[in-house]
């Protein structure tokens, strides 16, 4: 039997169209391209995921950006009640409830592979696409941890978003390889992380647990991003200042080995060395000089232990015994 033969077909590459990257968040998350946030369980991923939806559903500002046209939004979770917590959770937002549609599960299971997915994106103009998480859209029969499968599954989600210009944005678990590369560290087959032209890592502080830092861990169309943190208070997302140079070896291994907190607490044992104490307003200027905000000098006093005394009209510092 004769094998099918195929017509070649060749591309020269002057009669390839030069295009520009367009962004949906500058330099984090492109249109028209695979993006992973990947992080351990509880760490505010998908918090962050909601948090970029609420605000690209009203046309607001990302952080870096200028405000723009409301967009078009699927979101697919498969770990997250609708009702009970995805729109409670997009409602604090303020988020336009009618920009955010999921295709309807009840009947059959969505997969990566699933033809409903380019569908939906074609049939709403949605200019972004969530899967939280990653692992759970994967399909019965499919091998997370085989190159080859995975390959197959992520080509035709790459076309999907390449013909239609929708960002589309993985949320993923990391394995428990502690101390690995961060490149080692994403559940299954390294071609995920290949398939996607940003990964986003997300994670907490050791010494500082109500702090999320998102850190710009693999960047192929631009330079990568600053890394930049977020606490969340009632639930609600708040930006917090000061952690731009954290890398994503220090967020693994719980922060750096000399951050602003353990600068802090150094400040603090050196002025209050001996038992003294020290007026409040003294040691929020030394630290106004050491580079340290009033924020973090405030995490290193709950951390050490230091008692605040009243002394006539004034606070004063003093370590405890």
């Amino acid at each position: 039997m004769t094998p099918n033969k195929h017509d070649l077909h060749l591309i020269r590459m002057s009669d390839v169209e030069t295009q520009e990257v367009q962004w949906l968040w500058y330099p984090y998350i492109p249109h028209g391209k695979l993006t992973i946030i990947q992080g351990n369980p509880g760490e505010g991923k998908t918090t962050l995921a909601l948090w970029i939806a609420a605000m690209c559903s009203q046309g607001q500002a990302l952080p870096g950006m200028e405000p723009g046209s409301p967009i078009n939004i699927l979101y697919q979770t498969a770990e997250d009640g609708l009702g009970d917590t995805i729109k409670p959770r997009l409602e604090s937002t303020g988020a336009d409830l009618k920009r955010i549609l999921c295709i309807d599960e009840a009947e059959r299971s969505l997969s990566l592979l699933d033809e409903r997915i380019g569908q939906a994106v074609k049939a709403t103009n949605a200019n972004l696409m969530i899967l939280d998480p990653l692992q759970g859209y994967l399909g019965r029969n499919v091998d997370m941890n085989r190159a080859n499968e995975i390959r197959d599954v992520l080509k035709r989600l790459t076309i999907t978003a390449d013909q239609t210009g929708c960002a589309v944005v993985l949320i993923g678990h990391l394995n428990k390889a502690v101390g690995s590369n961060s490149a080692y560290r994403g559940l299954g087959s390294m071609d995920f992380r290949a398939a996607a032209r940003s990964v986003l890592l997300v994670g907490r502080m050791k010494k500082e647990p109500s702090i999320r830092v998102i850190v710009h861990d693999k960047s192929s169309l631009a330079p990568e991003g600053k890394s930049i943190a977020f606490n969340i208070e009632d639930g609600s997302l708040r930006w917090v200042d000061g952690y731009e140079k954290i890398t994503s070896e220090d967020l693994l291994n719980g922060g750096p080995a000399d951050s602003k907190v353990d600068m802090a607490e150094k400040l603090i044992r050196d002025r209050l060395n001996g038992g003294v104490s020290v007026p409040a307003s003294e040691m929020f200027q030394a630290a106004k000089q050491a580079g340290i905000s009033k924020r973090t000098l405030k995490i290193a006093k709950e951390n050490l232990g230091v008692d605040s005394v009243k002394k006539g009209e004034r606070w004063d510092w003093k370590l405890s015994c």
